[in-house]
């Protein structure tokens, strides 16, 4: 093992955090926080937005070792939320994403052949649970409920009140580090794919998702802060011009997120969808073609008339009018 991972195993938190002054949320919960950031840190975002009523969830899932269940539709951020939280606490985060193609040995471990003093032999690798298991990691499933079946029992044992996991080929029994912490992100709360938006995602048992301690709902931002964003994402965009033209992108997103609750569409924009129109004006120099580039092609061909009735509606044209 590496002199970098034993640093990493013996890290603990070394100093506490106002959430008032670190997140500007009138709450007086403070949260434990390491001094220095290592490679395992994300990268903080100091333009990034913090809703608070989620990240007061994940900072209590931090501070008293809750298990936190993000749920919320896609481009709203689920991920990148956990990410930041642990960003401006220095907290270790490794994000494991639950597609098809992860098995439970991906998380588990397995056997190896690996080259020792020259010669061949067999040894277990540890998979990102275990290894996590015993750092002072966030380990953040993504996409939880689009995970296999085998996968999910996996998990569940880390959703057990003392933790435990058990490493059956090595006879074994892990407990947690003390600042171990789980997170995870999903479209829906193992309901499946009801609205038809989300293929892949699963029913979860009741008993998995009652073992989450916190579950909370992250929606679409406030029109204001989703311009920012996307502002701050398309510099040239920052000017009065630019920043009515984003308006106007981002009226038209929240038009596609009302017909598609009311079931007159089959998709919507999210804020990334909105942020990729921009960044094509960018490269096109063309708002229309932009808006087809990043939303209108992937839509169903019955619905691009109403996409085009919401953009004409917000523009006062085409969109290559604004």
């Amino acid at each position: 093992m590496n002199g970098g991972d034993d640093a990493l195993r013996a890290a603990a938190p070394t100093r506490m955090v106002s959430v008032r002054e670190a997140f500007g949320i009138d709450s007086a919960l403070r949260v434990p926080a390491f001094e220095t950031a290592d490679e395992h840190v994300p990268e903080a975002d100091p333009a990034y937005r913090f809703n608070p009523e989620v990240t007061l969830a994940l900072l209590a899932g931090f501070a008293r070792n809750r298990r936190v269940l993000v749920q919320g539709l896609h481009g709203t951020g689920k991920s990148t939320h956990v990410e930041q939280v642990a960003a401006r606490l220095n907290w270790p985060c490794v994000r494991v994403n639950l597609d098809g193609h992860v098995s439970r040995l991906d998380l588990v471990g397995r056997d190896a052949v690996v080259l020792r003093e020259g010669r061949q032999v067999t040894e277990f690798q540890e998979g990102i649970v275990p290894w996590a298991l015993q750092r002072p990691v966030a380990l953040v499933f993504d996409e939880y409920d689009a995970g296999r079946p085998d996968v999910m029992f996996v998990i569940q044992r880390l959703l057990e009140r003392d933790g435990r996991f058990t490493l059956l080929d090595q006879n074994r029994v892990l407990r947690p580090h003390p600042w171990f912490r789980l997170f995870a992100t999903a479209n829906t709360v193992g309901l499946g794919n009801l609205s038809g938006l989300y293929h892949g995602a699963q029913r979860l048992n009741h008993a998995q998702i009652d073992r989450w301690s916190i579950v909370v709902t992250l929606d679409y931002l406030p029109r204001d802060e989703e311009v920012a964003i996307v502002q701050a994402q398309a510099p040239s965009m920052r000017d009065a011009r630019g920043r009515a033209r984003v308006e106007a992108m981002v009226a038209v997103a929240e038009l596609t997120r009302k017909g598609f609750a009311a079931g007159d569409l089959s998709t919507l924009m999210s804020p990334r969808t909105v942020i990729a129109w921009a960044e094509n004006c960018e490269i096109f120099h063309d708002t229309a073609l932009a808006f087809r580039y990043a939303f209108l092609n992937r839509c169903d061909e019955a619905e691009r008339p109403l996409v085009a009735e919401y953009s004409q509606r917000c523009f006062g044209a085409e969109p290559g009018a604004a």
